[in-house]
């Protein structure tokens, strides 16, 4: 399944039909148009078009030789959790949100998200290498059968280029699904916070890459909080930020509800209790 969503600007919720030509608005950018394709079984990949990655990830593999990134990163907090789910295990086979701060700071995420089974096992401070590093300690041993996927703000904070976070990002779609290959994988773009505003060209470049490969590649979604976040000149919408202008208010998680809520129950209803 494929989908590339582009949340609504600030006004009525919108959402894409099951076979649509669906118009949005990128900020700063003009009108686009995307298709948004969503069948009940994926294509499979195309090679000829996810050659075009290769350059990418080749830089991507360069970079992670000459800048190995920090491992062993939030151990006791890691450990804390662990022994945590030990005794209060959180359900198999239900969706998962994982990632940095903008998700840890959603902590209405399973009211706001219910009846659906959803729990947060993202951490604070978080790059898309520590996602990665503790994939078999925070994503696997759940077998969630929908992940919700947010980092890489920190990434930019630590003057990653865009090709290093789509690496890291592809790689851990690729060990997701050797594990669990009917696993979907939702991609939330990383935001334009006002505090990034110097490496927005960064932002775009990543969120471009992981849009295209989500948009080529089965059981990918990738789906965009920027037009929500965003005026229709594409400025931030400071209302909806802290006072460090990259964290969220809690009005702005209202929003994002109205925008990812649908796309997990249309998920849920495909891949839920009942359905391979």
């Amino acid at each position: 399944m494929k989908h590339i969503r582009k949340a609504p600007k600030a006004g009525p919720q919108h959402r894409c039909s099951s076979v649509s030509i669906c118009g949005f608005l990128l900020p700063g950018y003009g009108l686009a148009l995307a298709l948004c394709l969503i069948g009940l079984s994926a294509p499979a990949r195309d090679t000829n078009l996810t050659d075009r990655f290769e350059p990418a990830l080749r830089a991507y593999h360069e970079h992670t030789r000459t800048n190995p990134p920090p491992t062993g990163r939030f151990e006791s907090g890691i450990r804390e959790r662990l022994a945590a789910d030990r005794t209060n295990p959180p359900p198999r086979g239900a969706i998962l949100f994982i990632g940095s701060s903008i998700f840890k700071q959603w902590t209405n995420v399973v009211a706001d998200m219910a009846p659906l089974p959803v729990f947060n096992r993202a951490f604070g401070g978080s790059r898309t290498s520590d996602i990665l590093e503790r994939l078999d300690q925070l994503v696997l041993p759940y077998a969630p059968k929908v992940i919700v996927y947010y980092a890489g703000s920190n990434d930019i904070n630590n003057r990653e280029p865009a090709a290093a976070i789509f690496g890291r990002i592809h790689d851990f779609e690729r060990r997701v699904h050797a594990k669990l290959p009917n696993t979907r994988i939702v991609f939330v773009a990383i935001d334009r916070a006002p505090q990034k505003r110097e490496r927005w060209d960064v932002v775009d470049a990543a969120n471009s890459l992981v849009r295209d490969y989500c948009a080529v590649t089965p059981r990918l979604t990738f789906v965009d909080l920027n037009p929500v976040t965003h005026d229709q000149q594409g400025e931030p919408r400071l209302e909806l930020y802290r006072d460090d202008k990259l964290h969220f208010q809690p009005a702005a998680y209202v929003e994002f509800t109205a925008v990812i809520k649908p796309i997990l129950q249309d998920t849920w209803a495909e891949v839920g209790p009942g359905r391979k």
